[in-house]
This record gives C-alpha cells, structure tokens and sequence, in this order.
C-alpha cells in the first residue's frame, strides 16, 4: 500500500519467491469471492431464513465461547503491554537504520480514522445514554447516579484499550515480519516461524481467506451503521419523519461509488489528507459543544471517568456474566470484541504499512494509548453533554435513545446553538470517516487477493468494494442493526483464532532477535562504536605483532 510515492518501498520477497508476482491468487479470491457470493444469495432469497439461522449460530458462539472472547481480548492487552515495556520494545519494525515515513500527527490520524472513525461517530451519545437509560447488566437503576458511572466506565471499557490492543497485535505482526524479516504483506506470511513452508500452501491461503471475509463482514457492518446514521441525520436536517430501509440501501449505493471512486484513484495523499481534515473536522465539533456546553460538568466526567474505568478495568475485563447479564454481555461486549477482531485485518495491515521505522515501544504507546485517551475525550465530552441534558436539566433523552440509536447524536446537537451547521457537520464527518475506512478495507482485499501486492489491480478493488456494499444492504434488510451484529460475531470468532496464532509466532521470532537489536537507539550506537573501537585496537595489536616478527633479531 504506497502511501507516499515520493518514498516508495520496494515489497519485500518471500523466502518462496512468492513475494515478487503480482497476479492475483486464483485459490485465495475465488474462494472467498465465492464465500461471499453463496452469502449474498442466501441473504437475497430467502432472508427470513437467514436471519435464523444466523441467530442459532450467533447463539451457540455466544452461549459457549463467550468466555473465550473475554478472554483473550484481556490477553492481547497483557501481551502488548509485555512488548513495550520489555527490552523487545527497543526492536524497530524494519532495518535498525529505518525512520518513520510520516510526521506523528498524520501517522496518529490516518490509523485513528481508519480504526474506529465511524463507531464513535455512531456510539459517541448513543451508547453512553443508552446504558444511562439501561444499566449494564441490571447493576443499577435506570437513570440514577450509579448507571451515570456504568454507563461511562463500560463505555470507556469498549473504545479504549482492548480494541486497540487488537489492532496493535495484528499490526505488529505484520510489520515485524513484512518490513523487518522481508516475509511480504500477508497475514499468512506471519505465521512462517510456526508453518514454515506450509504458509504458502492451503494452510496460508485459508488464512489470508478468513482475514478477508472478516473484512469483508467488518466493513459491511460499518456501513450500515453508517448509513442507518446519515439517514438519521438527513431526516432531522429536513424536519422529516425518520428514513426507512430503502433510503439507507440508497446511500450505502452512494457511499459505495464514493469509496470505489477513491480507492481506484490511488491514495497516495487521499487517506492522509482525508484523516487530517476529519482529526480537524471533528475536534472542531466536539470542541463547539466542549465550549457552548456543559464544561465544567463534562471535566468533571471525563475525570471521574478515567478514575472509574481504571478502577474497574480489572472486573471488567474478565467478566462473563455466567451469574446473570449474559445476555447484555452478547449484545454489546462480546458484539464489540468480534466486530474489533473482524476489522484487525485491514486495519493491521493499513497500520502496519504507515508504522514502518517505528519501534515497538513506540507502536504499542501510540497505537493504545493515543487512540484510547482521544475516545476517552470524545465520550465524554459528547456523553457527557446528552447526560447533562437528562440529569440537570429535565430533557428527556431516553426517548431519543428509544426513537433509535443512530438519531441520538442529532438529538443531542439540537439542544445546542448552531444546530444546522453541527448537525449538517456530523453527517459530513459520518460519509468522510467511513470513505477513509472502506477504501482502505477494499485495497487489503486486493492485497489479500493478490498475494499481498501493495498497489493491487483496480478490478479487484472496485469488486470488494461493491460486494462490501451490497452484503451491508442484504445484512440491513435482513434484520436491520441484530443482523449487523449477528454476521460480524459469526466471521470474528474464526479470526480471533488467528490472532492468538499471530501473538504466539511473534513472540517466537522476537526471542530469537540478537541482543544488540533490542538495545535503546544510543545504547545500540554506543555499542556497535565500541565494536569498531575493539576492531580497530585488534587490526592495531595484529600490526604492532607482525612488525615486531618482521624486526631483526637483537645481534
């Protein structure tokens, strides 16, 4: 994926020769071409069907495996917090003399934008008052001071490191074995210190299968939930009753040919300059309403918060709800944690190609911790603003949330001046964030299609940007936003399996890196210019021996 053609970066070939062709990968797009197709079908022709028997699967995974996505997503943030703070967090991702491509700013911009743009854009007030108005798990009446702190704690608990840790496992991997040991830009191509040669075989290309169906699903589930939002969004700039169905297959048709557009077009300055502008488009709104707002309450929140989620983080983290609340769990964690893994392909690899020079230390920090603390801010500046509405002044925001989630946030932008321009602005923001997503989800299919080729053909690129759409319009008339989550649950669950396998093939390889590697940049300085000064004092001493062989015995 070149980003900046001024500095390109030539792809490194597999140990296989494999890393060097450039046409497509028949087995590994047909199949998952043919995947999606089946679905697409199923889905079409008899979507009643569908919808039940993705409800007996998502109920099986649910009830028996939910502990395991507990689980292993606490396990991702262990992992990633082992990395830096161990002397692996030295190693860079590529050769010991790489330096970042991009400024910190673009960098920290382009991965937060395709991370999670469109989520918080969806969830910024509605998740937050929906567990105001239903506490998580029934741990506390509706509305009142202690579903305040739930409410905030578990959303924090959703946006902030578990997600993150995921995408900084799979992104790690990808560029410690791309850019450092020249393996090429596949997820299959990670597991060769555990496959060897049988990650090029059927095993690997089952993997590089699943990580585009995952994809495939992440991406659709997104855009309906984007365009469910932006339907939301014009009916309240019209004054006009809420959309239905076929207005939202309309704009995902028009969202569709917006990212296929850009996608094709190259992105060599597009994915940044569309990041930059929607960091700054959007802390222009959140800032608007920091400031005609409730400020001193939204600091307070934002305090209280970070102290409670902290606290919290623990109990949280392992909680199953085998005692009660399991259902609650299904329908928002478990929800979160397989749509989170259902989106590490993409924007792994997106991450991955934009972190190159970076060390570990520094990636995991910036990929974490940045990220986290920014949806940290903007919870609780737009949860805050809607919780100061209900609590403080009587507004009944309940019925917002009953009315539907993706209206939530236009609601919220009503009781505030200068609503027209911030509402238009959100549904702007809305298209912008997913735009930046999706086309950077249609090239990794590409990429994934085509042996992990950065620049991949333009046909594969316009066709998973149009199955992407057309799977969120089967998903929405499926069943609607329960269709969404049911598909990315059923497809997160297989990949999360890759991502254990990734963090163990990681882990693998970085033990094996020799200890000058994992040295702080001026200890390794230091060190190799200490090993130059004991060649030279060695090629010293071999030159003072021989001329004293070659000096003439005392007479």
């Amino acid at each position: 994926m070149a980003l900046d053609s001024s500095t390109p970066t030539p792809t490194p070939t597999r140990p296989d020769g494999r890393g060097d062709k450039t046409g497509v990968d028949r087995i590994v797009f047909g199949v998952a071409a043919a995947l999606a197709l089946i679905f697409v079908l199923y889905g079409s022709l008899d979507s009643k069907g569908f919808a039940e028997h993705g409800g007996s699967v998502l109920s099986w995974i649910t009830g028996n495996f939910g502990w395991f996505f507990v689980l292993t997503s606490a396990g991702f943030v262990l992992f990633s917090v082992v990395l830096a703070v161990t002397r692996y967090g030295n190693i860079k991702l590529g050769p010991d003399d790489s330096t970042p491509e991009f400024s910190t700013f673009s960098w920290v911009s382009m991965m937060f934008a395709t991370g999670m743009g469109i989520g918080l854009m969806f969830y910024g007030v509605a998740e937050p008052l929906t567990h105001l108005n239903t506490p998580p798990m029934g741990m506390a009446e509706p509305g009142s001071e202690e579903a305040a702190h739930l409410a905030m704690e578990y959303t924090f608990f959703h946006w902030g490191f578990h997600p993150w840790a995921m995408y900084a496992v799979i992104g790690l991997a990808i560029a410690y074995f791309a850019y450092r040991k020249g393996y090429g830009n596949l997820i299959s191509a990670a597991f060769r210190p555990l496959l060897g040669s049988r990650a090029d075989g059927p095993v690997g290309r089952s993997i590089d299968i699943v990580a585009i169906l995952a994809t495939l699903f992440g991406s659709a589930t997104s855009l309906g939930l984007g365009a469910l939002q932006i339907t939301g969004g014009l009916a309240n700039v019209f004054g006009h009753e809420k959309y239905g169905t076929t207005a939202a297959a309309l704009v995902i048709a028009f969202l569709t040919l917006c990212f296929v557009v850009s996608a094709v077009s190259g992105i060599d300055k597009g994915i940044k300059w569309l990041s930059n502008a929607n960091a700054v488009a959007a802390a222009l709104l959140v800032f608007f309403i920091f400031v005609v707002g409730p400020t001193v309450f939204i600091l307070s929140t934002f305090t209280e918060s970070i102290g409670g989620y902290l606290t919290q983080l623990p109990g949280m983290s392992f909680r199953t709800g085998v005692f009660g609340g399991g259902d609650w769990l299904s329908g928002w964690t478990i929800f979160y944690w397989a749509w989170w893994v259902s989106w590490t392909p993409f924007v792994g690899m997106f991450i991955a190609r934009i972190s190159k020079g970076r060390t570990i230390r520094q990636f995991v920090i910036f990929v974490i911790a940045i990220p986290s603390l920014v949806s940290f801010v903007w919870f609780s500046i737009l949860g805050g603003a809607a919780f100061d509405l209900q609590l403080k002044e009587g507004k009944d925001m309940a019925a917002l949330v009953k009315d539907g989630l993706e209206t939530t946030l236009f609601g919220t932008l009503r009781e505030f001046p200068l609503s027209s321009i911030t509402v238009s602005l959100a549904v702007f923001l809305i298209a912008i964030f997913f735009i930046t997503g999706a086309d950077s989800a249609s090239i990794v299919m590409g990429m994934l299609s085509q042996r992990g080729e950065e620049e991949p053909n333009r046909s594969l690129v316009i066709f998973w940007g149009v199955v992407t759409g057309v799977i969120a319009t089967v998903l929405l008339f499926a069943n609607g936003l329960s269709a969404l989550q049911t598909g990315v649950i059923i497809i997160g669950f297989p990949f999360l399996m890759i991502l254990i396998g990734l963090c163990v093939s990681l882990w693998k390889s970085l033990r094996q890196e020799t200890f000058e590697s994992t040295l702080r940049g001026p200890l390794r300085t230091s060190l190799h210019r200490l090993e130059q000064d004991v060649d030279e004092l060695e090629a010293d001493v071999e030159e003072i021996e021989g001329s004293l062989e070659r000096r003439p015995p005392p007479s």
